[in-house]
């Protein structure tokens, strides 16, 4: 019997792998979402540990106010910073700048010589458009 789970789990395992394999990446709405989501969960990650914070210190108050007659308690500790507040949640997206403004299509600059005869230059073998423009 745990022979059959195991093919059954590898073959599930190969199936989930083909499905992710084939799903389109995603649109630039669904990645801007996706950053705004981050950010948000990021933002409340803070607020958490500021409620938490805020919590510690009051539980800290409490037992040194109802310590009992004789005892006292060990001051705060030197160093420790206050809790924050991480203040009200604000994203602001990225720019995105068009293909053409990021520089993702050609170097920098004015080419001088063809691609053809760069390549020459370089030591690389001509190719077939070179020899042939040469002639």
């Amino acid at each position: 019997m745990n022979r059959s789970i195991a093919w059954g789990v590898a073959a599930l395992m190969a199936f989930t792998q083909a499905a992710w394999a084939k799903l389109p990446p995603p649109s630039p709405e669904a990645e801007a979402k996706a950053k705004e989501a981050a950010a948000k969960s990021a933002w409340q990650g803070k607020v958490d540990g500021y409620r938490l914070c805020q919590a510690q210190d009051r539980v800290a108050a409490y037992y040194r106010s109802h310590l009992p007659a004789g005892k006292t308690a060990n001051p705060p500790a030197a160093g420790v910073a206050p809790c924050t507040d991480p203040g009200p949640f604000a994203y602001t997206p990225p720019e995105q700048k068009p293909a053409e403004a990021a520089g993702a299509h050609s170097p920098p600059g004015t080419a001088v010589n063809a691609p053809s005869q760069l390549q020459a230059q370089a030591g690389g073998a001509p190719t077939a458009s070179a020899s042939a423009a040469s002639k």
